[in-house]
């Protein structure tokens, strides 16, 4: 298996970047379109778990859009092949300092485009050196 193919990283890359930038302006049409319409998708957040891409559009729809701004740190991206990625970063925000929060996300490449299929957030306090 052909790992983090030059080509399949940077398509994967720029929708992660496109991902992030609509994260924290809360274009919630490019985050629904991100997130594979499908009854199977799961998104896991900090506070609730969202099963199917219904739940996961009724979520975006009523959160709201104060505080979203984050600086990212580590974001990894490794393809598997062409068709499968995993990304992974910290975020932080400066509402809830000395925390550190923690995003996966599975992407899987579809005739229509690269879609999340599988997403886990996670708050916790930042580890020591």
């Amino acid at each position: 298996m052909d790992i983090d193919l030059p080509d399949v990283l940077a398509e994967v890359t720029a929708q992660f970047e496109r991902y992030e930038q609509a994260l924290v302006t809360n274009d919630v049409a490019v985050l629904d379109d991100l997130f594979r319409n499908d009854g199977r998708t799961l998104r896991y957040g900090i506070a609730e778990n969202l099963y199917g891409y219904d739940e996961i559009m009724a979520f975006r729809a009523a959160r709201s859009p104060v505080g979203l701004m984050r600086k990212i740190d580590r974001t990894m991206i490794t393809t598997y092949g062409r068709d499968t990625a995993i990304a992974s970063t910290l975020f932080y925000r400066e509402a809830a300092p000395g925390r550190v929060g923690r995003q996966m996300q599975t992407w899987i490449r579809f005739p229509e485009g690269w879609r999340i299929v599988a997403a886990h957030v996670s708050i916790i306090d930042e580890p020591r050196a």
